[in-house]
């Protein structure tokens, strides 16, 4: 028997990321792995773990990354004076890298074919994510929902949690997180 492909979502339990697992599990005939990466920011393991379960995903790593994005990423910053537009640390988009290196570590360690984000290409995010995963896997190919699919809105994905899975809503344990509260502030 051939075993399924395998594709690490950079996953977060909360609304944007459980509807991604969900949708590449209809869209994709591979097994999802979810990846939690810990870099300072609140989350709850328990609820992370249990949604993920919900969607029958096998696989949930969550790494504690929290001194090595001090060590290696935070501290340099600050001794770089890295202040976006001279007003604030770089928050969220100081973690994107190493988020980015792990993940492509974990696809590399369960030898999926693929990486996915929730970065909505709104922002930075997703050219931070992808550059990322372009330099530490080059051969690994990247999902990105929010370029391929019709949603385009959080309204649209509640809608689509609500009307197409019926209890998808209710799995989501939030319907968005802040995305990065930790030493480097809030975003």
């Amino acid at each position: 028997m051939k075993s399924k492909k395998k594709i690490v979502l950079a996953y977060s339990g909360g609304l944007d990321t459980s509807i991604i697992l969900k949708w590449l599990q209809e869209n994709y005939d591979a097994e999802v792995i979810c990846y939690t990466a810990d870099v300072g920011q609140e989350i709850d393991r328990k609820k992370i773990i249990n949604n993920a379960k919900k969607f029958g995903v096998k696989n949930i790593i969550i790494k504690d990354l929290k001194d090595t994005v001090v060590k290696d990423y935070v501290y340099p910053m600050i001794r770089g004076h890295a202040i976006y537009e001279g007003v604030y640390l770089l928050g969220t988009s100081i973690a994107r890298p190493l988020i980015a290196k792990d993940q492509i570590r974990v696809a590399k360690k369960f030898k999926a074919y693929a990486v996915s984000h929730g970065a909505t290409g709104k922002g930075n995010d997703q050219v931070r994510f992808e550059l990322g995963y372009h330099y530490f896997g080059p051969n690994i190919k990247i999902i990105a929902p929010w370029r391929i699919w019709k949603l385009k809105s959080r309204t649209d994905l509640i809608n689509y949690a609500k009307n197409e899975h019926k209890n998808l809503h209710k799995i989501c344990f939030c319907y968005y997180l802040i995305d990065f509260i930790g030493l480097c502030g809030r975003s």
